[in-house]
């Protein structure tokens, strides 16, 4: 396999742990119509697909289904919640700076791939000192197939100017480590993160309990 030259990361579960705010903002949206909050739990197992997906997953939950454009103005309404509220209670996952900084360092290109809008990415990125090490950052909202289809990786990868067996994606789930296989990168799973399995299943090419170990893992130490 070619010498590693970039490293693509997962934003939600795998570089910080959001699901507070998310948790925030879908109880805002959900009593404002009258229904009955979630568990931040419940939240964490409907997290990954996107803030579509949550808020379908959501409404599904409290028995009140949403699709069309019902679902279109729901998604609406919880992008400006959370919009307002991105980083009041979302922490950076252990290791995640500091593993940042060390392969930055050892020259590395990285990036970010996820199925965030790439705004709220960017701005999360930003307060946690986390954007300026990222060379390229693609969100949901790119207009290309969201993880676990290949397209934003393969996307990353152009951007970045690396061919896929140089590259390796680190993700907490099913979808990060799917994407990364179809796209050809090595896949690394992160335990810890807002995986709806364990991620030892999930067939990556490497686990690690958390991002602090991946340098080493990966032959960047020191």
């Amino acid at each position: 396999m070619a010498r590693l030259r970039a490293v693509l990361f997962d934003l939600d579960g795998t570089l910080v742990d959001s699901a507070p705010d998310l948790h925030g903002a879908i109880n805002d949206l959900l009593a404002r119509r009258d229904m009955a909050p979630l568990t931040l739990a419940e939240v964490i197992g409907m997290v990954g697909d996107g803030v579509r997906k949550l808020v379908e997953r959501a409404f599904a939950a409290r028995g009140a289904p949403l699709d069309g454009q019902g679902l279109d103005r729901a998604t609406a309404d919880m992008v400006a919640l959370y919009s307002a509220r991105l980083t009041r209670l979302t922490t950076v996952m252990p290791g995640a700076a500091d593993t940042v900084a060390a392969l930055a360092a050892h020259g590395l290109r990285l990036g970010v791939v996820t199925n965030k809008p790439r705004d709220a990415a960017v701005a999360i990125l930003d307060h946690f000192g986390l954007a300026a090490p990222m060379a390229v950052i693609i969100g949901g909202d790119s207009g290309l197939p969201r993880k676990p289809a290949p397209a934003t990786i393969v996307a990353a990868l152009a951007a970045l100017g690396v061919a896929a067996d140089e590259a390796a994606m680190v993700g907490d789930g099913a979808a990060d480590i799917d994407a990364a296989r179809a796209a050809g990168v090595r896949a690394i799973a992160v335990r810890g993160g807002y995986a709806h399995s364990p991620v030892d299943g999930l067939g990556a090419d490497l686990v690690i309990d958390d991002l602090a170990a991946l340098p080493a893992e990966l032959g960047f130490a020191g």
